[in-house]
């Protein structure tokens, strides 16, 4: 009975540090989002491609060609 109490008290106790974070609408959340995209799109290499093969972390590597 008494750990079952201070189980409903840690809980009670989390969930009331969690009432207090700060909170952001969605749509401002989202446009903050698509400003910081927007800001930073000329750095993506999914959008702008790299600028030479070597800097790709995708590209094949090359198998041995000795034996």
């Amino acid at each position: 009975m008494a750990a079952n109490l201070q189980q409903q008290r840690a809980i009670n106790e989390q969930l009331q540090r969690e009432a207090d974070i700060p909170r952001m609408s969605v749509s401002e959340a989202s446009s903050l989002m698509i400003k910081y995209v927007s800001e930073h799109e000329n750095e993506d290499c999914l959008l702008s491609g790299f600028s030479n093969q070597k800097v790709n972390p995708f590209r094949e590597k090359s198998s041995c060609g000795i034996l």
